[in-house]
């Protein structure tokens, strides 16, 4: 299987979206960056299958427009987390095989079912309520079963599973489920050579196994995220479940970045100077005075803070690029707003661009970068924007 990356050449420029002049941040979403990531994920699967996630509306992309840009890259599977998700992507026309997996006691499995989406079993209670469904609705319930292989969170573990799997082979036997799928999650993909990897990867096996020899054989095993789509394909199986990677950012910043795996970022964060002023040397800036100023400099004031998503510890630390130029955000991050100290012989004016994160093969910060500056994941970046930012699709051209 070839897993090398794509020969890829960087768009020279990036489109554009017209953003109308009293907005005053926005975020913009190349629809075609996620279409060519999928392309990419696609080769590098081979014979898999390819499960676009589009859970967290996106990852903060727009569910909608993010499962419909992956599917035209060849996506043939959209995977969101939360139930009502699945419900508002089938409500809105999307017709994709589609799976959901976190549901509590009383969620609409019953329209679920009713609306062709698979849903997860991870214990006996879900497979109770599932039966329900489909007995109420006179047709088998498509499902996937998940097996906890050493995660400790979503999946049925150790006796459990074993449970687990006698309970759906009788409804299998009884026509009332259709067990469409097994799958489970790694711990430490992004860590390709951790001991955890292959012991999940043997449970994996040992628990299909189980589930087979009850005569119930399902169609797809899926293990692979991000991270093991992209450095581990003896964990491919029959389908993968790529999430950060279909947005073009590296799952494994410490093994490679976007662009060593063939993918481009596909969002980009922008706000516009809403002041520009002269402030003296030693002047204490923001909150706290945790910021002074060295000498006599210029100030530019983005209306942006922590309720858009910009991390209040990104304080003194958050990159960002105004003309050309690399700064750091100057003080603290208020809720509305922080502050860039822009030099003395700045030029700016009101109403100026600010990139905050985007492509890094256009110059820009990387949501990687402010990962970095914040000691967090990109995958909080990217998904922690603000509803108050509105987004602006564009089309480009890889």
């Amino acid at each position: 299987m070839d897993t090398t990356a794509a020969p890829t050449t960087p768009p020279a420029h990036r489109p554009t979206a017209t953003v109308p002049a009293g907005v005053s941040g926005y975020v913009e979403i190349d629809l075609s960056a996620i279409s060519d990531n999928v392309r990419e994920l696609r080769r590098r699967a081979g014979d898999a299958e390819v499960m676009a996630v589009v859970k967290a509306d996106g990852y903060g992309h727009g569910a909608l427009p993010a499962a419909r840009a992956a599917l035209a890259g060849g996506a043939t599977w959209l995977g969101v987390a939360q139930l009502a998700e699945a419900l508002t992507l089938r409500g809105a026309g999307v017709e994709a095989p589609m799976l959901t997996w976190l549901y509590v006691p009383g969620a609409e499995v019953e329209a679920a079912l009713r609306a062709d989406i698979d849903v997860t079993i991870s214990a006996d209670w879900q497979l109770r309520q599932v039966l329900d469904a489909a007995r109420s609705i006179g047709s088998p319930a498509r499902v996937h079963l998940k097996v906890d292989t050493g995660l400790a969170r979503n999946g049925a573990f150790g006796a459990a599973w074993s449970d687990l799997v006698r309970g759906a082979a009788a409804a299998a036997a009884e026509q009332a489920i259709e067990v469409v799928g097994v799958w489970s999650h790694f711990a430490y993909a992004d860590a390709p050579d951790h001991p955890t990897v292959r012991q999940q990867q043997e449970r994996f096996v040992e628990a299909v196994a189980e589930l087979e020899r009850e005569g119930v054989h399902p169609q797809l095993r899926h293990l692979a995220n991000s991270a093991a789509t992209l450095t581990n394909p003896s964990a491919h199986y029959d389908l993968v479940r790529p999430g950060l990677a279909v947005y073009g950012l590296s799952p494994t910043p410490d093994l490679a970045s976007s662009a060593d795996y063939g993918l481009r970022e596909a969002m980009r964060l922008v706000a516009r100077l809403s002041l520009v002023k002269d402030i003296p040397q030693g002047q204490g800036v923001s909150y706290g005075h945790s910021y002074l100023t060295d000498r006599d400099t210029r100030l530019g004031l983005v209306p942006l803070g922590y309720s858009d998503g910009i991390p209040r510890n990104a304080s003194n630390a958050g990159p960002a690029l105004l003309d050309g130029r690399r700064l750091t955000i100057a003080g603290r991050v208020c809720m509305d707003q922080f502050l860039l100290d822009l030099g003395p012989d700045a030029t700016a004016e009101p109403g100026d661009e600010v990139v905050l994160f985007g492509a890094g093969a256009l110059g820009e910060p990387t949501a990687e970068d402010w990962a970095a500056a914040t000691g967090t994941i990109s995958y909080e970046i990217i998904t922690r924007v603000g509803a108050r930012v509105p987004r602006y699709y564009v089309e480009g051209q890889g």
